[in-house]
């Protein structure tokens, strides 16, 4: 049911938040790091605007946009683990990094922020996790100002098949490995099979533009392992 999802979901995320980052350099080979400089990017952020990192966990994409926004811009770093938000408040003060940062115990399904709030809404491996996908989608366009951008990295489908099979093989030892890390192979089998069920580029393309975002593209990262979905909250909406 979605009630159990929903809380196997904070299990697992309540059991790894301090290793978080250990977990996605495991499961990106490391590559995670180069990723998210991409889709930072592609994102396009300006000096002073307003910045919803969703799913921000442990505060990288954060600690990132807070270069580019300066004084004059904010971000709000969401999460609905609040295990995951701790620890990312933790790092981004250790990091010196207060004033222009607010932090958020949020669900992405129902986002408790005004219309028309944020130039930008990344969410970085978190979709995934979330029951509703639509739902999301939806109610991050209605936080997103006109003209404002959507930004989503995930990992996806690979285009090639020997690939694909590789980082099948590669990906089913990870309980193996999270269990050395963390002693919790269950944690990481779920996230095995999250990454297995999240739908592939065009799918996902087509739940964007279903939720109303127009200019939807994607680009593949390492022929697809990952993917950075883009889109826009068009500019005719603005009244609703």
């Amino acid at each position: 049911s979605t009630d159990d999802k929903v809380s196997m979901v904070r299990g697992v995320f309540d059991s790894v938040a301090s290793n978080y980052d250990i977990m996605n350099d495991l499961m990106s080979l490391g590559i995670h790091r180069i990723w998210k400089r991409v889709a930072i990017q592609l994102a396009n952020v300006r000096n002073g605007d307003q910045i919803l990192d969703l799913a921000g966990g442990t505060g990288d994409l954060t600690t990132l946009f807070e270069k580019r926004v300066g004084k004059e811009g904010s971000i709000v770093l969401a999460d609905i683990n609040s295990e995951m938000l701790r620890t990312g408040r933790d790092r981004l003060i250790d990091r010196g990094l207060v004033g222009n940062i607010r932090y958020a115990q949020v669900n992405a399904e129902c986002l408790p922020f005004e219309d028309n709030t944020f130039d930008c809404v990344c969410i970085a491996y978190g979709l995934r996790n979330i029951t509703n996908k639509g739902a999301a989608l939806t109610s991050i366009q209605r936080v997103l100002k006109p003209g404002g951008r959507i930004l989503i990295l995930e990992f996806s489908k690979p285009q090639n098949k020997l690939l694909d099979r590789a980082y099948r093989t590669y990906s089913s030892f990870w309980p193996v490995i999270g269990s050395l890390f963390t002693a919790d192979a269950q944690s990481y089998r779920y996230l095995v099979e999250s990454i297995d069920m999240h739908p592939d580029q065009e799918i996902l393309l087509s739940m964007m533009t279903t939720a109303g975002l127009v200019d939807c593209k994607y680009h593949n990262v390492m022929n697809g392992i990952c993917a950075v979905h883009t889109g826009m909250k068009p500019f005719s909406n603005a009244s609703e």
